[in-house]
């Protein structure tokens, strides 16, 4: 093996393009591991503990960027090296003009009627560049992470004062009017709004939502402290206070793990006040109330539904259906299994796709073990290493560290999707599949050769293991939803059309229970 590195000085790219480089570096024949990012310090360390670089280079900063290749022989890493200067190259875009501003302040002065900044940078020039924002009363959308919390709550204070939304840090998803920021689908328009602090979680609501024949007028991120006992709700309830003067939003629907108490009671105080109905689905809370217009969801795919009935003037509750002869599919699979086979593996993209199945799986199974866990006690000690029924979010930091996020680049999904199935007790492997802008062409594509692996491999033991999935999407996604859900039913995947759904029907599997 062979490590390869280049550093290109001021050439800054956003982390969306990092991960897309990374990603289609990463596909090359040869190349085992390929990272594009920024040489911050702590980047650059994150690099060296991976093995992607030999040693700390003397000459590099934030705005410099390294490519580093871990590939079978020199010439390979060389040539994948070559390949930066295409991949780097702004797509055709026709006859549009493809203007590069250097600053915010000359895209924003050029722009005159901009509202709305998307913000990418190191994080120890996000709080800056978010400032810079803020004074031009522009609403932000900060993907970068690493704000301090007193950094946070600083920003959102004074762009509060300004009527202006922060939303992030770390913001992986919004729609906005119509338009995807960051990892987000294609939604029709309609009378929903939609807050949330969960990157899938507010994919999944908002792909349901379509897919039941409604749709959204904003999905707005708030990052997932907004609703910290520190952060107070700030961008949460200026949100609130936003889309009610919307003319076009007659429903709230909003979606966040457990908030904390005081936090929560502000918010259903302020949906209250708006006087329209409003979906709560703060996942795992024991939060209720009896104001027959507020509605508290358990799960994302119930926040959904209600959500829609609120918005078709509450008639008949809709339905999400399910595969045909589901059941019976759920029958078989089980009789396939043997009686040493006990235990599910959850191998998950995105985090609150993960957080969820952990909430549905813990009344069937028990004990539900995880790199981040719904119940804290059941922190695993090794994230490589499962213990029992395992739940991974392979989106976390610790899995990125090098490499692009595993909706663009499904290479470490399916290493460990090889080395769970292989395992004498593991009955069952859960996957989510996420769709939309900036995913992969075909996620679902990319964990075939995997699952044909892995059934293969387990035949000649004499076992069989059973893999259950959910494609969050829909059918307007570049993607596709329905060709993506057809991949994985071809290779005798058992596909739900929400998380929850599966992540029920994977647990009764394991557990042999009634369907």
């Amino acid at each position: 093996m062979a490590i390869v590195n280049t550093i290109r000085k001021n050439h800054y790219q956003d982390s969306m393009k990092l991960m897309q480089i990374s990603q289609k570096l990463s596909a090359l024949e040869g190349v085992k591991q390929a990272s594009a990012i920024m040489a911050t310090e702590a980047n650059l360390l994150m690099l060296k503990e991976a093995g992607l670089i030999e040693k700390m280079p003397e000459f590099a900063g934030a705005n410099d960027l390294i490519i580093a290749v871990d590939a079978e022989s020199q010439e390979i890493g060389d040539e994948a090296i070559l390949q930066l200067e295409t991949l780097l190259a702004p797509a055709d875009i026709g006859n549009t003009s493809n203007i590069i501003y250097k600053s915010l302040e000359t895209a924003s002065n050029s722009l005159p009627g901009a509202n709305i900044a998307v913000i990418s940078v190191p994080g120890e020039y996000a709080k800056l560049e978010v400032a810079k924002a803020i004074t031009k009363g522009l609403h932000t959308f900060l993907f970068s992470d690493n704000l301090s919390l007193e950094e946070e709550i600083e920003v959102k204070e004074r762009a509060r004062e300004k009527g202006l939304l922060v939303m992030g840090p770390g913001c992986g998803t919004s729609i906005i009017n119509g338009i995807g920021l960051g990892f987000a689908n294609i939604i029709n328009k309609g009378p929903i709004g939609v807050i949330a602090a969960a990157g899938t979680g507010l994919q999944e609501v908002t792909c349901l939502i379509n897919n039941l024949g409604s749709g959204i007028t904003h999905g707005i991120g708030v990052g997932g402290r907004d609703l910290s006992q520190e952060v107070g709700g700030i961008t949460t309830l200026e949100a609130i206070k936003i889309l009610d003067k919307d003319n076009s939003t007659h429903v709230f629907l909003v979606v966040s793990k457990p908030p904390s108490k005081e936090v929560a009671e502000k918010v259903l105080e302020a949906f209250k006040e708006t006087g329209k109905p409003s979906v709560i689905c703060f996942m795992g809370s024991d939060l209720k109330s009896d104001d027959p217009n507020i509605y508290f969801a358990s799960t994302l795919d119930d926040a959904a539904i209600r959500a829609v009935q609120f918005a078709q003037n509450g008639s008949k509750k809709p339905n999400i259906i399910s595969a045909k002869n589901w059941k019976k599919q759920v029958q078989q699979a089980v009789k396939s299994l043997n009686s040493k086979q006990k235990y599910i593996r959850g191998l998950y993209s995105g985090g609150t796709l993960c957080y969820e199945a952990q909430y549905v799986l813990e009344p069937i199974l028990g004990k539900i073990y995880s790199n981040a866990p719904f119940n804290k006690e059941y922190k695993l000690k090794n994230s490589n290493k499962s213990e029992k029924n395992s739940l991974i979010d392979l989106g976390e930091e610790e899995f990125t560290v090098g490499r692009p996020h595993p909706m663009i680049d499904a290479n470490l999904r399916s290493e460990r999707l090889l080395s769970e199935a292989s395992k004498a007790d593991v009955a069952v492997i859960l996957l989510d599949v996420v769709l939309g802008y900036v995913a992969s062409p075909d996620p679902a594509g990319d964990l075939l050769p995997a699952i044909r692996e892995a059934r293969k491999s387990a035949k000649k033991k004499g076992r069989n293991v059973v893999f259950v999935a959910h494609v969050c999407g829909t059918h307007n996604d570049p993607q596709g939803l329905i060709d993506q859900e057809d991949k994985l039913r071809e290779e005798g995947v058992l596909v739900f059309p929400t998380n929850a759904q599966a992540s029920r029907v994977a647990g009764m599997i394991t557990a042999r229970g009634d369907i």
